[in-house]
């Protein structure tokens, strides 16, 4: 009884063991592809702000048009 105890102690923390392993191994993994993301990923911020601020623009001066025109078609 003791020996079969003993073994599956053994196999316990022999897996154990591997799941931490792989635990740190993703971790590292994880950690390296931000850095490689990183700036991939502040690029396309930069480029969708950029495409907002453009969009947005155009969006006031289209809101003023619209709002201009329903002023005057009230007063008429």
């Amino acid at each position: 009884m003791s020996e079969k105890l003993l073994a599956g102690l053994q196999l316990m923390v022999f897996g154990m063991g591997m799941v931490y392993v792989f635990l740190i191994i993703m971790i590292f993994c994880m950690k390296i592809m931000s850095r490689i993301v990183a700036p991939i990923a502040a690029k396309q911020k930069a480029a969708e702000e950029a495409r907002q601020t453009r969009s947005s623009g155009s969006d006031d001066v289209a809101l003023a048009a619209a709002a201009v025109a329903a002023v005057a078609a009230e007063r008429r």
